[in-house]
């Protein structure tokens, strides 16, 4: 997506996003595009190129289920659509509908449902009727179950009408799992299956028209149940007079439940004597004028943790009279237990056995919160506690042969602060995930526009504590960085042997000169292993058979205290889930001990010489801000002059001065104090520095950005207030255009997840001295809502490149509460 705003362009290059840890929540659509709620965003991405493409903003809270309107049930039907529908429901009962255009691929806010949900939307489920009509039906813990009728619009630009066809109140015990199906042989009649925490699957049979009657219930499932499925009708002897539907509970047991048309009981016979299940009489349920029976099938049982989802495998298309397909006998099923089962009937017996078993056969975290199958069958995705996703595509030709594939990964809380390598060959991220994470672009990616797709490459840092705030060493040397978390120490990081290697088959465009190989040889440690009581990472050594007759070799390794080792090796692709929880570590170097309360905000210089770091505070005691001398880590000084905590500090371009900003709403720029001013009526979140001069911008809760200059080298003067803005300010990044005229462009990302872009240009005299006026600023571009962030922006930082001078280009990142990392192009006419 691009917009212009006169002469700046702003192009979305990436997306890093964890999905919300809730099921329901991932939706595989005909259209082969996936959606998840990340946060209060509802996030699209593409199975083939591993990206998200967007965000739809538009929620108040976190998004909890999406369903596609076709789904891939009937991409059978969707194959000359230009128009598909998503659904999306949140934690406080509102649902959305959401419009895309296949041909432009531009997406539009539909509309809200009416009388939404008193409480949390838990699950949302739809059937296409025809190509313009649609059924769907939405549950959640207030107790209801709500079924709707949507028109969609035949032409391009008409409106779609939603009207409501039943509200079911079903009791304090909430239903959690919703399928909708239409009866065979009965033209306009639905049958709704519902399924939750009172361990029964409940029938509700109605027609099109509305009014939906309590058929009869299920019983079996001896825990809650979590998933239920109808599939299309099953043809059995020419006849299309049956559905399946498969539910999966927290029991750890799969039921398939026939329901049968009573008439064509009779006429199979030499069935009914092959299979056991036609031994348990069901229940029988009238619908207009036909009677059904429901009988038990098969019982699956197989997994060894609670059931989350199942599913049946898409239709295959052929022409059937008014059926149009063919269902496969094939379900897929996830689990706690981190696995996928595939499951199909033998061809003889027609006993159902699990065919296909994949899964992260690891220590890592808990296990499955769905699984889904791809419109066309050929591959399967999951969705996991880590807020990871696993795909598996079926690369066989003649047997079946799944393999892992990549997928878009990112953090699953808020992400609290970025920054970009040295020379800005990778973007490292912090969050309340508890995670440090470094996203780069990767080429040999041949048939994208311009041939690299960002992705996460490592995963450094895997902490017991939330992280607040990261700084990377800058100055030569190897790569190193801080981190600091909701406890009282800072932790330094160094780069391992593994990772300098992945990196150099990241971008092209920073492999010539990063890495020379003396650089690489003094570095000897090859990557980390996890303590399993600490929370320390230990370093793996390159050369680690150290072994002589009084050093044993897993001296300084403490088998019993590492978890699984980790093997850390040289990626040549993108890692999946599995390597970059692992296998991608740093080792830890050092600790810096010395605040009273959980650090709050980390800043480096230019010359690599010191780290500022600052904690929350309540007092001016413990508001100090500590420099540590990088290397030998020690602390050589305590500022004292906020009485609250510092939000942020940044060294300014030559080093001369530390400028901090904190909730006292008072700046300063010291290392001995030069100046303390009270600058905005509220907390100052965030500040920085023009990269050709003395002169910054801080931002506040006032909503406005001032611009100051230090004068003489003392004292500060305000220059300029840029007009209010229309959410908190909180965060802010200077970049300089050109030097010769003091020209850059000022990032500025608020409350309310939306960024500006202004230019601003400082006049000097030809001493240096500010001119009068001194500084002139102007909106260069206001990003889309459809690119910005859905909640707070907590960082913005450009991109150190070393691209020519005269490039027009310019890359910047930003992170914020929505859990979302983010990298924009920024092209200057």
């Amino acid at each position: 997506m691009t917009m212009s705003h006169g002469a700046v362009e702003v192009e979305r290059v990436f997306i890093g996003a964890g999905c919300n840890r809730v099921v329901n929540n991932v939706s595989w659509g005909a259209c082969n595009l996936v959606a998840f709620g990340a946060q209060n965003a509802v996030a699209i991405f593409c199975p083939k190129t591993a990206q998200i493409l967007t965000t739809l903003p538009g929620h108040q809270a976190a998004v909890n289920c999406t369903h596609w309107l076709p789904s891939t049930k009937f991409a059978f039907k969707a194959k000359h659509l230009e128009k598909h529908y998503l659904l999306s429901g949140d934690a406080i009962g509102a649902i959305i509908l959401w419009e895309l255009s296949i041909p432009d691929k531009k997406w539009r806010y539909a509309l809200q449902v009416p009388q939404p949900h008193k409480k949390g939307v838990t699950c949302i489920t739809g059937i296409m009727i025809s190509q313009t009509d649609v059924v769907f039906a939405s549950t959640s813990s207030d107790g209801t179950v709500n079924v709707w009728e949507l028109i969609l619009p035949s032409s391009s630009g008409g409106d779609c009408k939603l009207s409501r066809l039943e509200s079911l109140f079903v009791g304090p015990k909430a239903m959690v799992a919703l399928s909708l199906a239409e009866l065979p042989g009965s033209s306009g009649h639905l049958v709704l299956a519902m399924g939750g925490l009172d361990n029964k699957i409940h029938i509700y049979c109605g027609e099109r028209t509305g009014k939906f009657l309590r058929a009869c219930e299920l019983k079996g499932h001896t825990d809650w149940i979590r998933s239920v499925d109808f599939s299309l009708p099953i043809c059995i002897n020419g006849e299309t007079n049956n559905l399946l539907l498969v539910s999966s509970s927290q029991d750890r047991g799969i039921r398939i439940w026939k329901m049968s048309l009573r008439d064509s009981l009779a006429n199979s016979k030499r069935k009914e004597e092959i299979s056991l299940a036609s031994y348990i009489e069901g229940p029988i349920f009238v619908s207009g004028s036909f009677s059904y029976q429901i009988s038990l099938e098969s019982l699956l049982i197989g997994h060894e943790d609670w059931v989350y989802s199942v599913e049946w495998q898409p239709p295959l298309s052929s022409s059937i009279g008014r059926i149009e397909c063919h269902q496969p006998e094939s379900i897929l099923s996830a689990s706690m237990d981190k696995t996928m089962m595939i499951w199909q009937p033998e061809r003889t017996t027609g006993i159902w056995m699990n065919v296909v078993t994949v899964g992260e056969l690891s220590h890592c975290a808990l296990g499955f919160y769905g699984g889904h199958w791809s419109p066309n069958g050929d591959a399967i995705l999951a969705n996991g506690y880590g807020g990871s996703f696993h795909l598996w595509r079926n690369v066989g030709v003649d047997v079946d042969n799944w393999q892992p594939q990549k997928v878009p990964s990112g953090h699953f809380a808020e992400v609290t602060d970025i920054a970009w390598a040295r020379s800005g060959e990778y973007l490292l991220s912090v969050s309340h995930d508890q995670t440090t994470r470094i996203f780069a672009p990767w080429l040999n990616e041949p048939h994208l526009k311009n041939g690299d797709t960002w992705h996460e490459i490592a995963r450094p840092q895997v902490h017991g504590h939330d992280i607040n705030c990261v700084t990377i060493i800058q100055g030569k040397g190897n790569h190193r960085f801080v981190s600091g978390a909701e406890e009282k120490v800072a932790r330094v990081f160094e780069v391992p042997l593994s990772f300098l290697k992945t990196l150099n088959h990241s971008s092209a465009s920073f492999r010539k000169s990063t890495f020379p190989e003396d650089l690489q040889a003094n570095v000897q440690i090859l990557g980390a292993n996890m303590s399993a009581l600490g929370l320390s990472q230990k370093p793996i050594y390159v050369k680690a058979t150290y072994e002589t007759p009084d050093r044993p070799a897993n001296e300084g390794l403490d088998t019993l205290e590492t978890i699984p080792d980790a093997v850390p090796v040289e990626l040549t692709e993108p890692p999946i889930e599995e390597q970059l929880a692992w296998h991608t570590l740093w080792p830890e170097s050092h600790k810096l001990y010395g605040h009273g309360n959980e650090l709050f905000s980390l800043c480096c210089d230019h010359e690599q010489k010191l780290v500022a770091s600052s904690c929350k505070a309540q007092s001016a005691s413990v508001a100090e801000i500590w420099l540590w001398q990088v290397g030998t880590w020690k602390a050589v000084g305590r500022l004292q002059s906020h009485s609250l905590t510092v939000t942020q500090m940044e060294f300014s371009h030559d080093d001369n001065f530390l400028l901090s900003v904190s909730r006292d709403r008072v700046d300063k720029t010291s290392y001995q104090l030069v100046t303390r001013q009270e600058a905005h009526k509220r907390i100052i979140w965030t500040c920085s520095w023009n990269p050709f001069g003395h002169e910054f911008a801080t931002g506040s809760r006032d909503k406005t950005v001032k611009i100051w200059a230090i004068e003489n080298g003392s004292s500060v003067k305000q220059l300029m207030t840029l007009p209010l803005f229309s959410s908190s300010v909180t965060a802010l990044s200077w970049v300089g255009l050109d030097r010769s005229s003091s020209n850059g462009l000022l990032a500025v990302g608020m409350e309310n997840g939306l960024i500006e872009l202004w230019r601003i240009s400082v006049h000097r005299t030809e001493d240096g001295s500010i001119a009068v006026p001194g500084v002139a600023a102007s909106l260069a571009t206001r990003f889309d809502p459809f690119v910005c962030h859905v909640s707070a922006v907590h960082r913005l930082a450009w991109r150190n490149s070393e691209k020519s001078p005269d490039s027009r280009t310019i890359e910047f990142a930003s992170c914020g509460a929505d859990h979302t990392v983010r990298v924009y192009e920024v092209n200057l006419s």
